[in-house]
């Protein structure tokens, strides 16, 4: 156990069973009265963000969570494969788990995991990827009702909004988080 004072960013808290990062935190010790840790944690499984306060000194429960880079393989159906470049090792990862995500994930393509107890938590994919076009209504220059962008499925198979000027063939680059167009990639 170890006390309020080793709350860092990042840290990992096993509260009622449950583990939450440190998204945020201060020490406050005000004029009047014993001083405190105000918190905003953020569930490292379902990602729900809640301000929590713990007296100083109080003991709290920090989880060692292991961060590897990992690359991704295939999908066999009901899991998804990775493979830890370091030791060759691969570990399935639910569909569940991965979630949105994999509209955005390439083979190949590394990702960082999260790991409790050799238990997968979540995926972090790279902030943008580079994807292909591969198909999309060729836009008509004078068509400005939609705000000048139309759909488009990239390789993955994921739907995207592109302007009106991107074709088939074309290389983009994604935001993974949002899922929107951030330009063209040359070759």
């Amino acid at each position: 156990m170890a006390s309020t004072a080793d709350i860092r960013n990042g840290v990992v808290l096993n509260i009622d069973g449950q583990l939450w990062g440190v998204v945020e935190f201060q020490h406050v010790k005000p004029g009047k009265g014993g001083a405190f840790v105000r918190t905003k944690l953020k569930n490292v499984v379902s990602g729900k963000v809640v301000d929590r306060t713990f007296n100083a000194g109080s003991k709290v429960d920090i989880q060692n969570v292991d961060r590897r880079d990992y690359q991704y393989l295939y999908n066999d159906g009901d899991n998804f494969v990775f493979m830890d470049t370091a030791d060759y090792d691969q570990i399935n990862v639910s569909a569940a788990l991965v979630g949105d995500d994999s509209r955005f994930l390439l083979e190949n393509m590394m990702v960082t995991i999260a790991l409790h107890d050799n238990q997968p938590l979540y995926i972090e994919l790279p902030a943008s990827v580079v994807l292909e076009i591969t198909y999309t209504e060729p836009g008509l220059q004078g068509d400005r009702s939609n705000a000048g962008t139309k759909p488009a499925t990239v390789q993955t198979g994921a739907e995207i909004q592109v302007p009106l000027f991107v074709n088939e063939g074309t290389k983009v680059k994604v935001d993974t988080r949002t899922g929107d167009y951030l330009g063209r990639v040359n070759d």
